[in-house]
């Protein structure tokens, strides 16, 4: 039989489109007070959102008499008629958020509409009480309790608090992005996240993602026919490996567009390796019949009137913003000359006591070969690791001999990227990179369960800010940082000082390493077995030499030494083969000897 459905069922199907998580409470919150012209919004939340949140703002305020209205659904005062849906020019215009979230939460609205008074209405399972005087607060203040108190089941799949606070992080930024000229106040269990005062945009990104952002922007202001587009794009300081750190504004209202994000990529394609991704915060000032905002509950979803004419104006205005980029990338060289871990001296100074920055082998010290047979180890069982267990697998089926030594006499080093030697049968090839990452990788791991690894302190320390949910990330690593070699002390609610770092990495490169650790272990944690595993494998990547590095020959000798005392000296920690292999045989038959 078909039937009506309750008007408290409608509501909650409802609430399930709006309204998704706490997150999605102080979006449409938030939206309300900078539709109501508020000039200083307040957000508090309790254990991620999960029993408080309260958005407080210096807006226009709600009539007395109008309160009750306010919470049902299909009631605004924003729109009147169809013809408005196609000129919409605030952010909230459905008249469904307050509804839905009264429905599955414990709501109170406090609210002065600048007669003197106000006025407070207590809010049950979406049913308004009665309305009573309340203190003039000069705005609005909403307070969410409980939410999902009366939906377990989706109330189950809320995240922990530290992640549901990230989500509300993140929404906060976008409309202190969005609108400079805001004051923002975020408020979590009386630890203040930030609180930001009107600024220009250009300061409003270093308080909300980092101090240094300012020097490495460049900015864009464009108007091109009934298109306006401002805000700034970064340089090649600001890549980063994983995406995040994107924003953009049709309007001033937070959308996601692939194909538009798209036009920004494309501006930077002869600069950025795949893989990468630059960093913008741009708003779109268009037309407001030139774009339809009533798309999808969440309204970040926009479908444009001709969207490959945004695409082409924006890569356009992009293109031109960067064009002077070549005046502002990293200094290259200076990088270069860091990335050397080793420390190089004038060969008239060696002597019998030369110590590299390696640690020297136990009893291996004076070596001059190393064996390469094959060692008893049992291989990973990662997929991940496919092609390199093949890979080992074809090496231990070659004929070794037992007297086939890996010659650390005759060790050469090639265009500044392989270390070369010979053995009985033939010759090996050794990529230095990945040998020392594998060197790194199991010594982190080593470390994480015993003893720490060696460090050097810094002579001048350095301090790094981040932006409140990288921050929280970089405290949940920290002990396995110190592990590694780093020696970091927390500063305040976004900032370190490192004082020391592992004794292998190049001094000079701490905060692009720091930066890069945490960027790639968010993004490629979850292809490792565990959360040390997945660490380590960074820590090692990005410490490790790199091609390119010039290595002197008691260097070549020591790396050679470590690699064969690690577990699994022929592939690296990302599956990459590390030792290349060639017989006499196959040497001889390149030259056509018979």
């Amino acid at each position: 039989m078909i039937k009506a459905l309750s008007e408290d069922l409608r509501n909650k199907i409802s609430a399930g489109e709006v309204v998704e998580r706490p997150a999605s409470v102080v979006k449409e919150l938030i939206e309300n007070s900078l539709d109501a012209s508020s000039t200083e919004i307040s957000i508090i939340v309790e254990q991620g959102g999960h029993q408080t949140i309260q958005v407080r703002d210096n807006g226009v305020g709600i009539p007395a008499d109008e309160l009750p209205s306010s919470i049902r659904r299909f009631h605004t005062s924003k729109i009147n008629s169809v013809d408005d849906l196609y000129s919409i020019s605030t952010l909230g215009f459905r008249g469904e958020a307050l509804a839905s979230i009264s429905s599955v939460s414990e709501m109170s609205i406090v609210s002065s509409n600048g007669n003197g008074e106000g006025a407070e209405l207590p809010i049950i399972n979406g049913n308004p009480g009665e309305v009573r005087p309340a203190a003039n607060i000069g705005g609005t203040e909403i307070t969410i309790q409980n939410l999902f108190y009366n939906i377990p089941a989706r109330k189950k799949f809320l995240k922990t608090p530290r992640t549901e606070l990230r989500k509300i992080v993140n929404v906060v930024r976008c409309y202190g992005l969005a609108f400079p000229e805001v004051e923002f106040k975020l408020i979590s269990d009386n630890r203040t996240i930030f609180h930001i005062m009107p600024e220009p945009l250009e300061n409003r990104i270093d308080h909300l993602l980092d101090p240094t952002y300012s020097r490495n922007l460049l900015p864009l202001n464009i108007t091109k026919g009934d298109y306006s587009f401002s805000g700034f794009v970064g340089n090649l300081n600001l890549i980063r490996s994983r995406p995040g750190e994107q924003y953009l504004f049709l309007n001033r209202r937070h959308i996601k567009d692939r194909l538009i994000n798209q036009a920004i990529y494309k501006a930077y394609d002869s600069l950025i390796k795949r893989g990468e991704f630059p960093f913008f915060v741009i708003n779109l000032i268009l037309p407001l019949d030139q774009a339809d905002v009533n798309v999808h509950p969440m309204k970040t979803e926009v479908r444009f009137k001709d969207e490959w004419r945004v695409f082409n104006v924006l890569k356009s205005c992009v293109n031109e913003s960067i064009s002077s980029i070549l005046d502002t990338i990293p200094d290259f060289d200076k990088s270069f000359q860091q990335s050397n871990i080793f420390q190089h001296i004038n060969k008239e100074t060696l002597d019998s006591s030369f110590k590299t920055n390696f640690t020297k082998i136990e009893n291996e010290s004076n070596q001059s070969s190393i064996d390469l047979t094959m060692p008893n180890t049992t291989s990973p069982s990662s997929a991940n690791f496919k092609r390199a267990r093949e890979y080992v697998a074809n090496l231990a089926d070659t004929p070794i001999k037992q007297s086939d030594k890996i010659s650390t006499e005759n060790i050469w080093q090639i265009h500044n990227k392989y270390i070369i030697s010979e053995i009985n049968s033939g010759l090996v090839i050794i990529d230095q990179h990945v040998a020392h990452e594998r060197i790194l990788y199991e010594e982190a791991l080593k470390a994480f369960e015993s003893t720490s690894m060696a460090s050097q302190t810094l002579l001048f320390p350095e301090s790094i800010s981040f932006s409140p949910d990288d921050f929280d990330v970089l405290l949940d690593i920290l002990p396995y940082l110190e592990k590694i070699g780093f020696k970091i002390k927390k500063e305040n609610e976004t900032s370190i000082k490192i004082d020391a770092i592992p004794s292998e990495m190049p001094i000079g490169n701490e905060r692009n390493l720091i930066r890069d650790i945490l960027d790639n272990f968010l993004k490629e944690q979850k292809k490792y077995s565990s959360f040390q595993e997945g660490l380590a494998a960074m820590f090692a990547c990005k410490a490790a030499i790199k091609a390119g590095d010039s290595l002197m020959r008691e260097e070549m000798q020591e790396l050679v030494n470590r690699l064969f005392s690690t577990k699994h000296p022929y592939y690296c920690p990302h599956g990459r083969p590390i030792i290349v292999q060639m017989s006499l045989e196959e040497l001889d038959g390149r030259f056509e000897r018979h």
